[in-house]
């Protein structure tokens, strides 16, 4: 792909992702919050601070990407639910990460119930940073592509432009049962 196309293809998204989130801004379906984990710290050496997440904008989940109200782009992350966290098993550490995550939602105030975005990283709209990306989101020769899932190669990856349509759409209209 030409400099020259690579910048239209850049551009192209970029009109596109602030259109789909002015799209489902003025449809209303709910966002979730997207959230920065804090993790437990001391206070002048002698208080504890237990962990938290505080929210830093409102998303929009399509798939393994989340857009937020701005018209940001992110790579999806984490997630968890404002749920009790149970007790700690000591089974995987995983499990403990999960639980932690649980307990620092339900201390920071969220909805019980609540699904909550951690760790989403933004991603550049560049056609710097998005050749030979390594995230969900890259540029190659054909286009700008998307890898929905992290067992995807580059050659199994489906457009950006058909995968946001496609998922705007399951958000904006949900089969019947879901």
């Amino acid at each position: 792909m030409h400099d020259a196309e690579a910048e239209s293809a850049v551009a192209a998204l970029r009109t596109q992702v602030a259109a789909i989130a002015q799209q489902l801004t003025d449809a209303g379906p709910g966002t979730e919050p997207l959230a920065d984990y804090v993790a437990p710290h001391r206070v002048a050496l002698v208080f504890r601070k237990d962990s938290r997440l505080i929210e830093t904008a409102r998303v929009w989940r399509l798939g393994v990407l989340l857009v937020d109200t701005t018209g940001t782009l992110y790579a999806a992350g984490e997630t968890t639910r404002a749920v009790d966290p149970g007790w700690p098993q000591h089974q995987a550490q995983s499990m403990e990460v999960r639980r932690e995550y649980r307990a620092a939602a339900m201390r920071s105030g969220f909805p019980k119930g609540t699904t909550i975005n951690i760790n989403a990283t933004p991603i550049d709209l560049t056609v710097e940073a998005l050749t030979g990306a390594t995230g969900p989101v890259f540029l190659d020769d054909r286009g700008i592509f998307v890898r929905w899932s992290a067992h995807v190669d580059d050659a199994a990856a489906i457009a950006i432009d058909t995968y946001l349509a496609e998922r705007t759409e399951l958000l904006l209209h949900p089969p019947e049962g879901a």
